[in-house]
Order: structure tokens, then C-alpha cells, then sequence
């Protein structure tokens, strides 16, 4: 077994809306997702004992311990394989963070969801696709669609998903670094059962212009709540953007543009003039539909 390397990409929430609340307190979505070129990158390699080492530049605001999303995956992962009478021998893993902590980009699951594709490689194990979900699931309400890394409709509580033929975007992300309570911003929530998207609707436009038809229900009380969030998307704007927003719940916030090119070009305006903000042009990958 070689060393085996998985990006766990950036999740970007292009549309997100809040439709309903079940029973349990887990609010009901309808989101756009992408998933960005850029993300946060995994080692793994075989060992005589268990390891987990963290670098990169965000990778000291993270705990080691086992709370840590990345060896709740593993130990998960290893337990089902075992049971199933397969081997899941001791690993060394190493997690690169390139990502701010939470920020509305999904790192903690896109990091879960490359763990799960990092070892079942790593191992030469496989799982029936049910039981690898169950298993993604359990580990967050993001996880399997981060576990899939391709452009997704999202409903549920994020585990119903459907492939979308979007096309491949070019994107600045931007975080001004400040922490979101994700918990405090589905608090302030002025409604609950808000439209769902309706892309059939917009089919025949370009999906820069669909896009901006959706919207993200968790903006208005993010930006009250942290007003940084505002001066994020101004600055996006201010750099040509033909369409700003917040990704999740923030503080992460995108612009979209025209090209590659153009997208470097903001990103280079932008770190000079917050040169203490996280900003990085990336490029969104392409999807099929189902």
C-alpha cells in the first residue's frame, strides 16, 4: 500500500434555501452546491500504529483530539469495514488545512468525506453504497454530498441529492476571518418555510442569470449578525464580480466572473487591499445531470 493523497475540496453553497424545520430541530434545504478546485488536502499512508498530524495554515485552530471530524470518519469507516470481514490496519494520516475553520465552505466535511475516500482506497476495501452513506450521514448533515464532490441539488437536510449539468465557474472566495455562529444565524431566521427553488423555471437562461434568481436565506441574518459579511460582498463587488454572495452560513462569501483570468485579477486586487483576509481564485468543477 502507497501513500494515497485526497483534496477535500471547498464546498460552495451557490443557493440555499430554508424550507421547513423537521421535529428534531434540523432545518429542511434546497441548495445549489459546487465544489471548488481548491480545498484542504489528506496524506495517508500505512503504519504500525495510528497517527493524525495537522499542518497548513489553519491547521493549529484545530484540535488533534477525537473530536475531530477526520478520526471520527476513520474509526466509523474502519468499525463498518471490519464488520463487513474486511482489514482497516493502522494509518498514518496527515490533514493539510488550506481552509478557514468554519466557514460556510464545508472544511470539517469535505475533510470527514475525504477520509472515507482517502481509506477505502488506501485499505482496497469496499462497502455497499448504503452502508457508506449511513456512515457519511452520521458524521454530518454535509458529509455525503461532500463525499460525492460534484455539483449537487441538495434537499432534505442535505441527503437527498441530484447530479445538475452545471458548468465549470470561475470564483474568488473571500472570508474576512471573523468567527459565524452557525446555530445563532438559523436562530435569527425570521422564517422558516421559505420557496424552494425552482430551477425548471429559469431553464432556458444562462445560470449566471439562475443563480441570481435563487438566494441564500442564511444571508440576511449573517450579515446582521456579523457585518463584516457585508463588507466581504462589497468588495467582491468592487472587483467586477458579475455576482456576489454567502456560501452557507458564512462567513465565506463568493463572486462570480467571467473567466479565469478575470478571477485571478480580483483575487490579486483583493488580498492587497485586505491583505488579512483569506481570499483565493478558484474554479468550480463541471457537472452532468443524473
Amino acid at each position: 500500500m502507497a501513500e494515497i493523497t485526497e483534496t477535500a475540496r471547498a464546498k460552495i453553497n451557490l443557493a440555499l434555501h430554508v424550507t421547513g424545520r423537521r421535529d428534531d430541530g434540523y432545518h429542511l434545504l434546497d441548495s445549489l452546491v459546487t465544489f471548488a478546485s481548491h480545498g484542504d488536502l489528506l496524506t495517508f499512508e500505512p503504519a504500525d500504529e495510528d497517527d493524525f498530524t495537522l499542518t497548513g495554515p489553519y491547521g493549529a485552530l484545530l484540535s488533534a483530539d477525537t473530536d475531530n471530524l477526520v478520526l471520527k470518519a476513520r474509526n466509523r469507516l474502519r468499525q463498518a469495514v471490519e464488520a463487513s470481514g474486511q482489514s482497516a490496519p493502522a494509518v498514518s494520516i496527515e490533514l493539510t488545512k488550506n481552509l478557514p475553520i468554519a466557514s460556510g465552505i464545508g472544511g470539517g466535511s469535505a475533510d470527514a468525506a475525504a477520509t472515507l475516500r482517502g481509506l477505502m482506497r488506501l485499505w482496497q476495501v469496499m462497502l455497499p453504497d448504503p452502508v457508506l452513506q449511513e456512515i457519511a450521514l452520521s458524521l454530518g448533515a454535509d458529509v455525503p454530498m461532500c463525499l460525492a464532490s460534484r455539483p449537487l441539488i441538495a434537499k432534505g437536510i442535505g441527503e437527498h441529492l441530484q447530479s445538475v449539468a452545471l458548468p465549470s465557474l470561475f470564483l474568488v472566495l473571500a472570508n474576512p476571518l471573523v468567527a459565524v455562529s452557525t446555530p445563532e444565524v438559523f436562530r435569527r431566521l425570521e422564517k422558516r418555510d421559505n420557496p424552494p427553488m425552482d430551477l425548471d423555471a429559469t431553464a432556458t437562461l444562462p445560470w449566471t442569470e439562475r443563480i441570481a434568481r435563487l438566494r441564500n436565506d442564511l444571508e440576511p441574518p449573517a450579515r446582521a449578525l456579523t457585518p463584516a459579511i457585508a463588507e466581504t460582498l462589497q468588495a467582491l463587488e468592487q472587483t467586477g464580480a458579475t455576482l456576489t454572495r454567502m456560501s452557507g452560513s458564512g462567513a465565506t462569501c463568493f463572486g462570480l466572473y467571467v473567466d479565469r483570468n478575470a478571477a485571478a485579477e480580483a483575487a490579486k486586487i483583493l488580498s492587497e487591499r485586505k491583505p488579512g483576509w483569506y481570499v483565493q481564485a478558484t474554479q468550480a468543477l463541471a457537472g452532468g445531470s443524473a
